[in-house]
């Protein structure tokens, strides 16, 4: 187990997406999965039904009592759901300020609820962006940050671009929303581009991967890949994830975390 990575997300009690798909991912990937809770979701495959919003003061204890102690390779944020927890997070990564930061800019939910308020998004520009060793969005959260409508590729690279003048180090621009049989992601440094573009998989079972691939990269960069190696793995893993879905739920059902478990050892083992 190589490379602890502390994520700061919200829990999704679905089990699917936020705190609970990042540290499947995490281990999964052979990593040290360690969290501070931002809020709790009553949610399930078909939709967010309740939130409740953790204290700002806990979720910078939750930081503190962590890097003390067990240490941190790599902080990966998710839902930070309010401006005020935006802000403790951010003075926490300042005081933190070698540590690489995967920033997963969750504003809505896949089923349409708003899991980040105005000035949250306004606080994670201003805060967190600058910070940031790479900015994960998909194509509805770059065009809430960057005020643009993405409708292809050279959209995506001309948003990109606007994140980078921002303050971001990095851009990884997530295209799966973007109509067409192949899915495309771009990844933009100011050294130039990186274009992955694969086959769109066919499947409703997508719940979390937004979450998944974040922690993915997170782990890759706290085992010292490169920006790049750390991406293309964690697509890899992602893709093979989303193939070998469960099939749980009746809406957006999760993926599969455990596909680099080898399921012979299971067996023999007895678990």
């Amino acid at each position: 187990m190589r490379g602890r990575v502390l994520t700061i997300a919200g829990s999704d009690s679905g089990g699917g997406a936020g705190i609970q798909a990042d540290l499947k991912a995490i281990t999964a990937l052979g990593g040290f999965g360690m969290s501070a809770i931002t809020a709790l979701t009553a949610q399930n495959t078909c939709g967010v039904e309740g939130v409740h919003i953790v204290p700002p003061a806990f979720v910078r204890q939750q930081i503190d009592v962590v890097q003390k102690d067990l240490g941190i390779d790599c902080i990966k944020t998710g839902m930070l759901a309010t401006a005020e927890i935006v802000n403790v997070v951010a003075n926490a990564v300042s005081e933190f300020y070698t540590l690489p930061l995967i920033l997963d800019p969750v504003i809505v939910s896949t089923s349409g609820v708003t899991l980040l308020s105005e000035d949250a998004v306004e606080a994670i520009m201003s805060r967190l962006l600058v910070r940031a060793t790479v900015v994960t969005p998909n194509i509805p959260e770059a065009e809430r940050m960057t005020g643009m409508k993405i409708r292809d590729v050279e959209g995506m690279r001309t948003a990109a671009a606007c994140l980078l003048e921002k303050g971001a180090q990095a851009v990884l621009l997530k295209g799966g929303h973007l109509p067409g049989g192949d899915l495309t992601d771009l990844l933009v440094t100011s050294r130039g581009e990186v274009l992955w573009s694969d086959a769109r998989i066919e499947t409703r079972h997508t719940h979390g991967t937004g979450c998944t691939l974040a922690s993915a990269i997170a782990t890759g960069i706290a085992q010292e890949l490169s920006l790049e190696e750390a991406v293309t793995r964690a697509r890899k893993y992602l893709r093979r994830a989303i193939a070998n879905a469960p099939e749980y739920g009746s809406c957006s059902g999760p993926i599969n975390h455990a596909v680099t478990i080898d399921p012979e050892w299971s067996a023999k083992s007895g678990n």
